[in-house]
This record gives C-alpha cells, structure tokens and sequence, in this order.
C-alpha cells in the first residue's frame, strides 16, 4: 500500500509525516477524539473519496473516535469542500476526509477541518501530534462514543452548492459535457447542474474503488475533450477526486486551466463591485493572469505552490478570490475552502452575465509562453545561492522589463532545481531558460 501523508490543515499536513495504515489510522483516531474532546462535547464527521481503501480506513478512524468518547456522523463519499460545508452545518467540533485527491487509487490520505471548515487550530494540531507519542487509553465503556450515519448529505450539499448563484438562476439552454473522475463528485455534480437547468451529459460516475482519477477526470483532460466536441456541447467541466479541482474544455475541445477560470471568476466580480481587494494566485500562475488582472486595475500577489498557502494570503488581506492554475478555486464569498463544483458555478455565471462563450470569455487573458526546465544537482550546496546565478537571473529579470519572469526553484521532494522562465516571446523565454538552466548545470557540477 502507498504511503501517503496526512494534515491537519484542511489541504495538507503540517503537523508531521506519516505512513497511513489501518494501525496508524486507529492510533489517528484516538488522538483526534482526545484532543477534541478537550473542547468539550464531540461530534465529528467523517467523510472519503470513492477509493477502495476508504472502507477500511472508515473503519479505523471511527473505532479510534469513539474509543477516545467522540460520535461520529458517517457521510459516505462525498467532496471533500462538502464536509467542510456539512462541518459547520451540524455544528460538529471537527470534520475528517479521507482522500488523496487526484492521485491513483492505491494512495492514501487525511485532510482535517474545524468545526468552522477551516484548517484546524495550531494549538490544536499540537496537540494531535503530542498525543500520536503517548499510549492509548480506551474511555470508560459509558463514555464511548456513538456512531450514526448522515442519509441526506448529498441533498443538503447540492442545495448549498446552488445556492452560490442567485436565487432563479437557469441554465437552460446549456449543454454540458462533466467529467467526475469516478470520484466523490459523482453523485453531487450532476444533479446540481441538472436542477440549474443545463442538458448534462455525466462521464466517469461509476466508481468501483479502483477506477478513482484513472485516464479521466483534470488530470486526465483527453476524453472529456473528445466528449465535448462529440456531443457537440457548449463546454465540458472536469473534477479531479475529491472535488476540490476544477479544469474546462471550451467547445473547440481547448482545455482552460485554473489561471483562466480564476481571471473569468475575478473578472465578474470586479464589473459587478464585489471583488474585494484582489487576487491570490501561486508562484506557478502564468504571467499571462497578473497582466490582464493588471489591465483591469486589479491587484495581484503570488503565494507559495498550494492552496493552503493560498487561503492564508487570502486570510490575511481580507480578500475573496484565489487559486492554482491546477485548478484549485477558492471563493469566500461562498465558502471556506477550494469548491471544484462552486468554482464551476461562478464560471458558468459569469458567461451568462456577459452573454458569452467559454472560448470567447479566456480570449482576454492572454497566456504567456512558459518554458520549465528540470536541472538534476547532487548534495553539495544549493546552486541558487552561487552569485553567478544570482547574477544571471537578475540580469534576464531586468532583460524582460516588467513583461516577464523568472524563477528557479529546488523541488520539495528530488534533487531537482526547476527553471522557469516566461514572458511573450517565446524564442526569447526559451533561449533564457536554455541558458539559466546551462548555469545552474555547471555550478552543480
């Protein structure tokens, strides 16, 4: 079995690395329900992907729950920004998605949220992780913890997801192709967009534990692209797993990533004097979004690689909108977390507002040619710290005077330094990424 990781933040871990297994996940468990039991009474849902693995690991978690006195409300699969929704909807202390996202099915993984759907207090979190290290302790048989199962879920998270656009909205007249990974979206997503009005054409909704994000779904663009120009549909959606990424297809089978969606999202915002502040994007958003956001007169910052970073950048301005060119979306104004379906929604709105297709509505964010090379280095030091690569870059950065970047950065998890270059030339990018890449090679060596 994989080993994968699991986070008490919401998005992914910081608390520490561990492997998941059935023992780990009991262990989990326990200490979870002890330190939430010290806020007081403690409920806590538990919701999973469609991953074979998840029945087992259900299991386990609801066993080291109730034995520390938690009771825990089943809700079956379901998206992971639903148990962040359904968290503060039954007034639960905490909510547990057992997921890994877009990865295969055979990996593992543990997102936590607080009674509020936000990532978890530090204080709490240390907690977790102390508790981890110390021997379990079975509460009293009278004070075990009760389990029952959540039956509507599904119902009261498609009402949420439709209630993010304006009361009478209709989709009519809409076809669209949607792709669900044989993910948690799988029941939801359809019927929301359905009960809007759109003509629905469903792929890849019949999960069987295995088949989750397998050749479909975002990270799998190639047959919901095919269905689109099949169908003759006006655009196609995809969600990755756990339904917190959200990628299009226009109807000329182009794909339209998350830098797209999310400058469509800002856009209608800003025309209509609801934006608030500005937008949240990553190091990896193309140059093409902070230009165009920059032509409107909209403020741009990048935040490191992830959403939880993202959702802290936005928590600290008090701004509204943020996401990954992944496909991650986030949207206060309706949630608290990344919402692959309610970040589809606000796309499909702001189309109708503007009376527009999805391929003319990207046309105003022109992307910039991005050119990433990986550069393998050994052990030694770190080549971004060598002045002649210091040097370089500045000198390439000045080169392209404000209508480009660069970016070299060590990967988290190789011996790799990756360097990006972009800007509107794309013979020009790629002949500075060619030649950072060459520098960082020799002083590696």
């Amino acid at each position: 079995m994989s080993k994968k990781y699991f986070g008490t933040d919401g998005i992914r871990g910081r608390v520490g690395v561990y492997p998941i297994t059935p023992e780990f996940m009991l262990k989990l468990g326990w200490a979870a329900g002890m330190a939430f039991r010290k806020m007081g009474a403690c409920k806590v849902l538990v919701g999973k992907d469609t991953r074979i693995s998840g029945y087992m690991f259900e299991s386990a978690l609801e066993a080291g729950l109730t034995s520390a006195g938690a009771d825990v409300m089943l809700l079956g699969p379901m998206p992971t920004p639903a148990i962040a929704y359904l968290s503060r909807t039954f007034q639960a202390e905490a909510g547990i998605v057992i997921s890994a996202s877009h990865n295969p099915h055979d990996d593992n993984g543990i997102k936590f949220f607080s009674g509020k759907g936000t990532k978890l207090p530090d204080e709490l979190e240390l907690m977790i992780e102390e508790l981890l290290d110390t021997p379990m302790t079975v509460v009293e048989s009278s004070k075990i913890g009760k389990v029952s199962r959540i039956n509507d879920a599904s119902g009261r998270y498609i009402e949420f997801c439709k209630s993010s656009v304006p009361t009478g909205s209709s989709f009519s007249g809409l076809k669209i192709v949607i792709d669900c990974a044989h993910g948690a979206t799988y029941k939801v997503a359809p019927s929301v967009f359905r009960e809007l009005g759109a003509e629905v054409v469903v792929l890849s909704a019949q999960p069987n534990g295995l088949n989750i994000n397998d050749n479909c779904g975002s990270t799998h663009m190639g047959q919901l692209q095919a269905a689109v120009l099949a169908e003759h549909a006006d655009l196609g959606i995809a969600f990755d797993g756990d339904g917190d990424r959200v990628l299009m297809v226009d109807h000329t089978g182009a794909i339209v990533d998350g830098d797209e969606l999310l400058f469509i999202i800002a856009r209608d915002l800003h025309e209509r004097g609801k934006l608030q502040g500005g937008v949240v994007g990553t190091l990896m958003s193309n140059l093409g979004l902070e230009l165009a956001l920059a032509e409107l007169s909209i403020p741009f910052i990048r935040a490191n690689v992830g959403d939880r970073y993202v959702i802290a950048e936005l928590l600290e301005r008090n701004w509204l909108v943020g996401g990954e060119n992944s496909g991650h979306i986030v949207c206060f104004n309706h949630t608290t977390t990344g919402d692959a379906i309610i970040a589809a929604l606000q796309v499909l709105m702001a189309l109708k507002t503007r009376n527009e297709g999805l391929a003319q509505s990207r046309q105003a964010l022109r992307k910039c040619p991005q050119v990433l090379i990986n550069v393998r280095f050994g052990g030694g030091d770190n080549p971004l710290e060598h002045p002649a690569v210091k040097e370089a870059s500045a000198r390439v950065t000045q080169a392209m005077a404000g209508r480009g970047r660069v970016l070299l950065r060590k990967s988290g998890t190789e011996p790799l330094v990756r360097v990006m270059v972009e800007g509107e030339d794309e013979t020009q990018v790629r002949s500075y990424a060619e030649e950072l890449a060459k520098l960082v090679t020799e002083v590696s060596a």
